[in-house]
């Protein structure tokens, strides 16, 4: 058997396959799920997800789901999303964040992934620029599918590990488009007033510059978490700081984050028409829809002004508390000592956390060589299990983390700060 196998011939595959960079962050839940498997106990703040039990949808949501399919909506949806779900989501931003845009100028997806990614096919040829500050979700990844040049800030937690319009300006010369989140994935924070007018005022000077028939430089704005900001945190955005970015910008949003309905697979983008138009003909080709009794319960919710507020002051407490009860707690971890921080939460679900361990002994005497080694050390002995900033396209050398309480139990905090305490101390 063995001396067949040897003799089959390689497989040919094409580039795009044989380049793509496998996840980090899949790697990294095969191993703990591996663990839990085996019965250990370990303390998982890596998913970007939402434990149901601890964070249900909506009860309003969930009844007009059920309810969407007993009326057997189970036929295929509209292709740009049906029309009651897109005048809902008309009516909703011009309630909440007072944007105008008519149904015509939003797309309806199964989540924001299949939006970002028609975006990207619809802006991208090969070897266009594209610019995006690292850590980021995806965008190494949406860059690379679409064959374009990347170009990439590496963010400091100077700023809030977010891109400022001096890091922008060198390479904003012949760039397609702009990656911005906020809030942000990985890192919780939000992007100042400042700072963003600041990348405003630059891509509208760039597109002026740009001469008839040349692209024009486009901007994702990527607010899926926008609903979940904590204290006097303000949200911004675009088109509202400067309403000539309204042609250049293409947002993304879902219920996914603010409503914990991430299995839900509701999405939106919203943007220049002629953009909008292009990217539901490459939807069409991937048939990546929301579902239709989905489309039909969510077009119902958003216009339940009352039911959401009341459901987001209760969810958004929820969050608050677990992310500011570990931020405490490596607060005091620091002032003892420990070679760790951590950035003030701000909002989404994500904390930022530092742990600078590389070059440290076990107590087995082994050499902690790199942030891998780290964190492999983390999980195997804090029983901790978190996401290294290196899984967002950050350098390979940096010590920040994800750490994410969709799944937290408050009664686990201790516990896990305990654990991770008594690892550190084993340390020499």
């Amino acid at each position: 058997m063995s001396s067949k196998l040897s003799q089959m011939p390689e497989i040919r595959l094409s580039e795009l396959a044989e380049t793509l960079i496998g996840s980090e962050i899949v790697k990294l839940g095969g191993e703990i799920r591996e663990k839990i498997r085996k019965g250990e106990k370990i303390y998982n703040f890596t998913v970007g997800d939402f434990d149901p039990a601890i964070f249900p949808i909506p009860k309003e949501l969930e009844d007009g789901i059920v309810d969407a399919y007993r009326k057997h909506f189970t036929n295929y949806p509209a292709a740009e999303g049906n029309l009651d779900l897109r005048e809902s989501i008309s009516v909703f931003l011009k309630d909440r964040e007072g944007l105008s845009y008519g149904p015509a100028e939003i797309l309806v997806a199964s989540g924001g992934r299949p939006l970002i990614y028609s975006l990207f096919r619809t802006l991208i040829d090969k070897g266009d620029k594209v610019i995006y500050a690292v850590p980021s979700w995806n965008n190494n990844h949406y860059t690379h599918l679409s064959q374009g040049e990347h170009v990439v800030i590496e963010a400091t937690a100077e700023n809030n590990f977010m891109p400022t319009a001096a890091a922008l300006r060198p390479h904003i010369r012949e760039a397609v488009l702009v990656c911005l989140c906020s809030p942000q994935n990985p890192t919780g924070t939000t992007i100042s007033k400042k700072d963003l007018s600041a990348i405003c005022e630059l891509v509208l000077e760039e597109n002026e510059r740009r001469g008839a028939g040349e692209k024009k430089l486009y901007v994702l704005y990527d607010q899926m978490y926008w609903q979940l900001t904590y204290g006097a945190i303000t949200h911004y955005n675009p088109v509202t700081l400067y309403p000539a970015m309204r042609e250049y910008t293409v947002f993304v949003d879902a219920i996914s984050k603010a409503f914990a309905a991430t299995g839900v697979r509701v999405g939106w983008s919203f943007g220049p028409a002629e953009i909008i138009g292009k990217m539901k003909a490459i939807m069409t080709h991937i048939g990546s829809w929301a579902p239709m009794a989905e489309q039909k319960a969510t077009a119902v919710y958003l216009l339940q002004k009352e039911k959401i507020d009341s459901y987001l002051a209760v969810f958004r407490q929820a969050l608050s508390d677990r992310l500011h009860r570990i931020h405490d707690g490596f607060v005091a971890l620091k002032k003892e000592g420990f070679n760790v921080d951590v950035l003030t939460p701000e909002a989404a679900i994500y904390l930022t956390i530092k742990i600078d361990c590389k070059g440290q002994k076990t107590t087995d005497g082994r050499v902690l060589r790199d942030q891998a080694d780290v964190t492999n050390y983390l999980l195997n002995e804090a029983r901790l299990a978190v996401v290294p900033f290196y899984a967002f396209g950050a350098a390979k050398t940096s010590p920040w983390y994800r750490l994410s309480v969709g799944t937290c139990k408050l009664e686990e905090i201790p516990e896990m700060l305990g654990q991770l305490r008594e690892a550190l101390k084993r340390l020499s």
